[in-house]
């Protein structure tokens, strides 16, 4: 199979071989796939400096299986600069992406929201928000969407002033029906959630703790590598 240019970007690479670099790329029509980019690590290659993350890309690719061969690679915008905080949310999102996306499923509303997300953590002073609320679409093109609307038990509107307790597998509990085995969680934070306005600094720290439980569900024990970047980083 020969795939023509295409939109893509480079979620991780590590050399491979002498010359050559192993890739897991995002594509819009062709979801996760990993590509072997045979001479593009040595020194003449153009290719090292283009094939590099969140940088929009065409590219092209051939073969089928779980490793296709770059056939071409082209820049579609000169990459902006980005501050050490923005390239480690950035890698964050690209590890979460290389753990949880399935092989060759197509997913081009969140391959939108993936390009959304790079814009937005170039122009915003917080990423927080953006993250959760790209986490939040994440959970939902892996089927995982979580009740953000109503009760789990009784059905009724979730009241913005009442406190829940999210239990993963069922939904948000008022606190009268929870255990202990959920996140504990205010009304206002899952409508802000839904709405995706998470400006107020308490709301954003109960909607984390809500995305990481459930992201952490779907990661089933892997460790992800940049959550202990984060703890370097506040420690220094």
């Amino acid at each position: 199979m020969r795939v023509l240019l295409q939109p893509a970007f480079i979620l991780h690479r590590r050399p491979y071989r002498d010359t050559s670099l192993l890739l897991e790329v995002f594509s819009h029509e062709h979801g996760r796939l990993g590509l072997v980019a045979r001479g593009a690590a040595s020194a003449r290659s153009r290719l090292k400096s283009v094939l590099q993350p969140f940088l929009p890309l065409l590219l092209s690719w051939s073969g089928a299986g779980d490793l296709a061969n770059l056939t071409a690679a082209e820049e579609t915008e000169y990459p902006a600069p980005r501050s050490p905080s923005q390239v480690l949310a950035g890698l964050y999102v690209n590890e979460l992406l290389v753990y949880l996306l399935p092989r060759r499923d197509p997913l081009p509303g969140l391959f939108a929201a993936y390009r959304t997300l790079l814009v937005e953590l170039m122009t915003v002073s917080d990423a927080e928000p953006p993250l959760r609320r790209f986490e939040k679409r994440l959970l939902e093109e892996l089927g995982y969407g979580l009740n953000l609307d109503r009760e789990a038990i009784r059905g009724t509107p979730i009241v913005a002033e009442q406190r829940y307790c999210y239990v993963l597998d069922q939904g948000p509990l008022a606190m009268i029906d929870a255990d202990a085995t959920g996140v504990p969680i205010s009304g206002r934070g899952l409508l802000a959630l839904r709405d995706g306005i998470l400006a107020d600094p308490a709301v954003l720290k109960e909607v984390k703790r809500l995305t990481r439980a459930a992201l952490a569900e779907q990661l089933r024990g892997r460790v992800l590598k940049t959550r202990e970047l984060y703890r370097i980083k506040r420690e220094h």
